[in-house]
């Protein structure tokens, strides 16, 4: 049996993207080596059985932290801001795993590999949001002389769910990490930790982006043992777009020495007009090759 597992989660209307997801896992020969388990948070019937015969386990995710009705009604996916937190409680027959959001897809195994390895000894392995040509998370406006008026997201997301005013400076400025690709053991002690800073997050903030501040205050502010991977392993489509490898058929950093982008992300979407490619897979927009020739193509997988 695997003891690795690539995890992802999905509702009715990522559906499609679940499924290009796993499609894009399996054309690897590699992938014969991991197991692919998905958390169910609002598939309907027929998707559940054609996803079951794809992978190696489905099952239904669940408020693995006691979340007031009043913020959940009605919005199953928002599981995903919690059961990520808790996969050994899903899938305990595994030693290492992989979560992927369902918006996002694999373009080079190589950055499998670099995660699987990152999270060996116990560490977390997880990419910063941060790198050349990415946009900047904070905002400074000059008052007058050499007073500045500074804006932090990070800051301003932990306050508003009730994170204390020292644990909240440790993360203004920190590069954020992005919770949507990351790697743990099974007995690494960033779970507990973790797990303890979603329910700090949970109590007071909103659910939708709770789990991505924990896991800032897992690392910036607990220091839990961290294996930061390259932003190749967790590309933001919507921070900076890719440029066009012609010549070996892939999608690169638009930056030299134009390296192979690992994991494609589409978090936030990609938006033409009102319309989002990640719920309309027909969407097309403008990028560049690395010959510097413009053309149109998607960034959705095999499209």
């Amino acid at each position: 049996m695997n003891k690795k597992t690539i995890v992802a989660l999905a509702d009715s209307n990522y559906y499609e993207m679940l499924n290009e997801l796993i499609n894009s896992i399996q054309r690897f020969p590699q992938s014969k080596d991991v197991s692919i388990c998905i958390l169910d948070a609002g598939l309907n019937n027929e998707q559940k059985t054609k996803i079951e015969k794809k992978v190696y386990k489905l099952k239904k995710a669940e408020w693995n932290i006691n979340v007031p009705k009043y913020k959940t009604f009605g919005k199953e996916w928002l599981k995903s801001q919690v059961s990520r937190a808790f996969l050994p409680n899903y899938f305990p027959e595994f030693d290492k795993y992989l979560w992927i959001d369902c918006d996002a897809w694999v373009n080079s195994w190589e950055c499998i590999d670099l995660y699987f390895r990152a999270c060996e000894n116990g560490k977390l392995g997880i990419t910063q949001t941060m790198g050349p040509g990415y946009k900047i998370m904070s905002k400074v406006t000059w008052l007058f002389g050499g007073l500045a008026k500074i804006k932090s997201q990070n800051y301003k997301h932990a306050r508003s769910s009730g994170i204390n005013e020292n644990d909240s400076r440790k993360i203004a400025f920190a590069p954020h990490i992005n919770i949507g690709v990351f790697s743990l053991e099974k007995n690494s002690p960033c779970w507990k930790v973790w797990q303890k800073n979603l329910e700090r997050t949970l109590s007071k903030g909103k659910v939708f982006g709770s789990e991505g501040l924990a896991i800032n205050l897992s690392v910036y502010v607990d220091n839990v043992d961290t294996e930061f991977l390259p932003l190749n392993c967790n590309w933001i489509l919507s921070n900076l777009l890719p440029k066009f490898d012609t010549d070996k058929n892939t999608f690169v950093e638009p930056n030299l020495p134009h390296y192979e982008i690992g994991i494609m992300h589409l978090a936030a979407g990609i938006w033409v007009g009102d319309k989002d490619m990640r719920l309309n897979k027909d969407l097309k927009i403008e990028l560049e090759t690395t010959k510097g020739k413009k053309f149109i193509k998607s960034l959705r997988y095999n499209n």
